[in-house]
Order: C-alpha cells, then structure tokens, then sequence
C-alpha cells in the first residue's frame, strides 16, 4: 500500500499533522484536534522540534520510522526541555506537561508547524496568538461507558465525517453527532445545503461543531480532496460515517443502465472510497497512537439484508457495500479500525419518502402501487404495517446504533439492522 505521501499528492503536511495528532491521542487517550500554521513565523520557544531528515525516502516521509521518530522527540523535549520542577510537580497529580506546538524541520528548513487544542476553537485561538503556553495532559485510558443513559459520551471531542450529511438521515445523524460533542464535517454535493446546517448546528451548540464541505462521493479525486480538507483542518478523523446515496427503482427488465450505474457508483464504488481514504488518514493516525480506535460505519439499508422488488441496483449496491464491510474489517483491524454497517428501516419522515411532490408517498400513491390507498395517509399507513413495531425508522434509532457501535470495542465487520423488526438478523 502506498505511503500517505504519495497518496495525497506529495504533501507531507497531511502526513506529519495526522502524526502529531495521534501522538496526543496516546498520550491522553482523550481528542485533541491539530491544525497547521500557514505562517512563516519562526518557532515558537517552547514548541517540540523535530527534524524529520532520516525518515524520508525519496523526498517522502515513511510512516513508521517517522512516527517512532516523534514519539522519540516528545520524550527527548519532557526530559531536556519541560521546566524544572514542573514534572515533579505535575506526575504527582498525574499530569505531564506537553508542547502546544509541533515545528518539523527538515534539516535547517522549516516545513511546518502544527498547533495543538482539545477542540478546533482552542487549536485556532492558539494559532492566531502564537500562544506557545504548556499544554497539561492527563494521562489515562478512554472514560469507560458505564450505563447506556452515558453512551452517546464515546464521541464526545471526536472527530467526525458525515457523507450526503445535508439533509434527511444524514442531518439527523450530524444533529445527533454534534449535540454529543462531537466536531463534525457535513459532506455534500449541496454544499450550500451542508453550509446552512453547519450554521444551524453551531448556533444550536454555541461552538464550532460542524463545517461543512463539497463532495462527489463517486469520484475519486473530489474524495480525496475532502479526506485532504479535513485532515488540514483537523488534523485527523475518528469517525467515518459513509451515509451517501441514491435510489433509482426499476425493473430488471426495463431500467436503463446509466440509471443502474448511478445508483452503483454512489452507493456501491462511494462506500470504497470513502472508506479507503478514511483509512488512509486512520492508518497514518495510528502510528502513534497504536491504542486509539477508530471507527468506518456504512449507512446500509434493510434492503442490504433482503432483496427488493424492482430495486435491484439499490439492493444490489447495498448487499455489496456489507461484503466491502466484511472485507474492510477483517484488513483495517490491524490499524484498530473497526468496519461495520447499520442497517436501517424506511425513513419515513425524511424527504426520499415524505417530499410532497417527488416522494415515494407521492410516487407510489399516483402509480397505484398500494391498492385500495386514495391519500398518501393511506400509504404511510401500508408501509407502517409491514413493521412489527409500527413505526418507521428515526434519526434517533440510527444515532443509538452509531453509538453501540462506536462503544462496542469487540465488534467489527457486522451488519446491525434497525428495522423495528421488520428485517432480522440470519
């Protein structure tokens, strides 16, 4: 596989903020968010300084040695450099001081610096200040989830990327993200969409929760490109939730092929990307920090578990994307990725079903699909009635599962249906 520098372009940028970031998330096993300083200042005095001339090869970073090679520098600067007495001081309470800024150096050059907060707010403020104040870090292990009324706590501070997070399932999903303290990136091809439910969230949150950003989940150089937009804003990724699609109903008989390759490079080939750039950042994330997990969820559907009636290319596409997570699993466990799929019922309430001029409501009303139905009431109710619980599936029952999800340390490669028990588990 290829280093992450050759993958994103020959920008080595990326490459060392994932690294410093991850070095903070071992240090702490708690979020921290890293973003580069686009100045030419000099270093700050207090800042961890490290020459990064050894680990490259052929003008590019290898991953490995140039994670050893910070950690070795981090321990070197809390040896020489941390303030006398302040180390006695702080271990006693369990706190280690820590730079607030990384410089990286290739010999006498200075190739980047990188500025450290707990959320994107502080990172930013200490930039704009060059406030190159010690960090105090408490070394300890992720707070364990204790009872579920706690479980939406695990991605408090994270780092999260929602794909087609504009609207419907994906809104939700940022609402709820968001409102568990988490920073997210609203990923969408309607930008101006995820841009005003970016403001909405961060004045519902009263902080820099979410930001919004363009993608073409079926293109490869528009994913990578926003894979590269975060990781220079943030400094790495926690939480990939691959939410993105469409549906093009037809039959097998009929449908055209430019309508069933739609539906398969959103849903199908976008999962692929989106998870493999993911797990570029995660990997490189890693490095330092071997005990940090992080998390690839695909947004499924019942229809990945069950086929569908004259709706092959979607249940075609969704059957795939869970032998990609199954795949996916089994080879990113190395790097403590876990892979995994909710797979939820109809959303109802969302706009696929419930927009009153294009949705399936709408649709399936005026094409007699239901017989006997004369309102779209009619044909909520007859969807309804196929589910055991006699609801359709909410943006709360997703967000619950991402949490379980997120929480559960020892599952990977599954396929959790949210279906209200209209499709089981086999």
């Amino acid at each position: 596989m290829p280093d992450c520098k050759n993958v994103w372009n020959g920008e080595d940028e990326i490459v060392f903020g994932v690294l410093v970031r991850g070095l903070y998330l071992d240090i702490s096993g708690c979020p921290w968010v890293v973003v580069p300083d686009p100045g030419k200042g000099g270093v700050p005095r207090q800042a961890l300084t490290v020459d990064i001339a050894s680990v490259l090869v052929d003008g590019a970073p290898d991953e490995e040695a140039a994670a050893k090679l910070l950690r070795e520098a981090f321990d070197a600067w809390e040896f020489d450099k941390a303030p006398a007495g302040l180390d006695a001081i702080m271990q006693s309470d369990r706190m280690v001081a820590a730079p607030a800024c990384v410089a990286i150096k290739n010999r006498e050059a200075l190739a980047g610096l990188y500025w450290v907060g707990r959320d994107l707010e502080s990172a930013r403020l200490r930039l704009e200040k060059q406030d190159d104040s010690l960090l105090e870090i408490s070394p300890a292990e992720p707070a364990r989830v204790v009872n579920a009324a706690e479980r939406a706590d695990v991605v408090r501070g994270r780092i999260a990327l929602v794909t087609g997070g504009a609207q419907g399932i994906g809104e939700e999903i940022v609402r709820s993200l968001a409102a568990s303290g988490a920073l997210v990136f609203i990923a969408d091809l309607n930008l101006e969409g995820a841009s005003k439910l970016a403001d909405s969230v961060n004045a519902s949150e009263n902080r820099l929760a979410a930001l919004p950003a363009a993608v073409n989940v079926s293109d490869e150089g528009s994913v990578a490109a926003l894979f590269r937009a975060i990781a220079l804003s943030a400094g790495g990724l926690d939480l990939c939730i691959s939410n993105a699609g469409v549906l093009k109903a037809g039959s097998v008989l009929e449908q055209p092929l430019k309508d069933f390759q739609f539906t398969t490079d959103v849903n199908y080939t976008g999962f692929f990307l989106a998870a493999k750039y993911a797990g570029l950042l995660m990997r490189c994330q890693f490095r330092t920090a071997p005990r940090w997990k992080t998390d690839i969820i695909q947004i499924n559907s019942k229809s990945g578990l069950e086929g569908s009636k004259k709706n092959g290319a979607y249940a075609g596409g969704k059957f795939g994307g869970i032998g990609l997570v199954e795949s996916f699993a089994l080879e990113l466990v190395e790097y403590n990725i876990k892979v995994n799929a909710i797979c939820p019922g109809n959303f109802l309430d969302g706009p696929l079903w419930s927009d009153p001029r294009k949705g399936l409501f709408v649709q399936y009303l005026e094409a007699g699909k239901v017989p006997g139905a004369k309102t779209v009431e009619d044909v909520r109710a007859f969807y309804e009635a196929k589910v055991p619980m006699r609801r359709g599936c909410t943006g709360a029952d997703l967000s619950r599962a991402i949490y379980y999800i997120v929480e559960q340390e020892y599952e990977t490669g599954q396929a959790v249906p949210v279906t209200g028990g209209q499709t089981m588990l086999h």
